[in-house]
C-alpha cells in the first residue's frame, strides 16, 4: 500500500465517522504525525494532500524544519520542556498540550520575541494514567482561565490522550469528557474553544464521532516507525 492509498482510506473513515455524527468533514482536520519517519516521508505527505504534520520532539521538528522546503503546519503534540520553547516559537503552527501555567507564560514570552502569537491546546488527562501528562479536569477551568490571560499565546481548545485500550470504542467515555470539560470552560470564560485534538490511528473515529477537530494519525498513514 502506498502513502496515497493509506491516505484515501483513512480520509473515507473520516468521512464516515463525519456521516455518523451529522458532522461536515470539512470540520476535521487530518494531522500526519512523522515522529520517526524521513524528511522525505513529510515531503511526501505533503504532497499527496496532507498539509498539517505534527511531532513528538523538538529536535526532531526543528530538524525537519530546517530540511523540508514545503509550507507545511507544524504541529509539536508531544510534551513540551520550558526550555525548548524558543527553538520552535518562530514557526510552529500549534501546540497541543499546554498543561501548566509556567509552561504557557513561556510560550507567551517565546512567542512575543518572535513576534506572533501562538495557538495553543490545554491538555487534560481525562485518563486519569500517571503516566500521561496533562491537567485533571477539575482543574481545566481554573489552568483556562489561567492561559487565556496570557500575552502572546492563545487558548484555541483542549487535548487529550485517551488510554490505550483494545476496543476503540472504550475510549470513548474520555473523548466526551474532554468536549464535556470544554463547555464548561466556554461557559465559564466565553472563550469560543473551537478546537478537540483528540483521537489517533487505533481511536480517531470514535473521537470525531465526539467531537474531535483535530486527529492525529501516523501509523495508519505511515506504517510501522523505524
Amino acid at each position: 500500500m502506498t502513502l496515497q492509498d493509506n491516505l484515501g482510506a483513512v480520509r473515507e473513515r473520516i468521512a464516515a465517522a463525519c456521516a455518523r455524527a451529522g458532522r461536515d468533514v470539512a470540520d476535521v482536520t487530518l494531522v500526519g504525525v512523522t515522529k520517526r519517519h524521513l524528511n522525505e516521508t513529510v515531503v511526501e505527505a505533503y504532497r499527496a494532500g496532507i498539509t498539517d504534520v505534527g511531532e513528538n520532539y523538538v529536535q526532531e521538528l526543528v530538524e525537519k524544519h530546517s530540511a523540508v522546503a514545503e509550507p507545511v503546519r507544524w504541529h509539536f503534540i508531544g510534551h513540551l520542556q520550558r526550555n525548548k520553547v524558543r527553538q520552535i516559537a518562530a514557526f510552529v503552527h500549534m501546540i497541543h498540550g499546554v498543561d501548566s501555567v509556567r509552561l504557557g507564560e513561556e510560550i507567551g514570552r517565546q512567542a512575543i520575541a518572535a513576534g506572533r502569537t501562538i495557538p495553543v491546546l490545554l491538555q487534560v488527562n481525562t485518563s486519569g494514567e500517571e503516566s500521561k501528562h496533562g491537567v485533571a479536569p477539575d482543574g481545566a477551568i481554573e489552568l483556562g482561565r489561567a492561559l487565556a490571560a496570557i500575552e502572546g499565546i492563545e487558548l484555541v481548545g483542549m487535548m487529550t490522550l485517551a488510554a490505550f485500550l483494545d476496543e476503540a470504542e472504550a475510549t470513548r467515555p474520555m473523548f466526551r469528557l474532554l468536549a464535556t470539560v470544554r463547555a464548561e470552560l466556554r461557559a465559564a470564560t466565553g472563550l469560543a474553544l473551537p478546537h478537540l485534538s483528540m483521537g489517533m490511528t487505533g481511536d480517531f473515529e470514535v473521537a470525531i464521532e465526539e467531537g474531535a477537530t483535530l486527529v492525529r494519525i501516523g501509523t495508519a498513514l505511515f506504517g510501522e516507525r523505524s
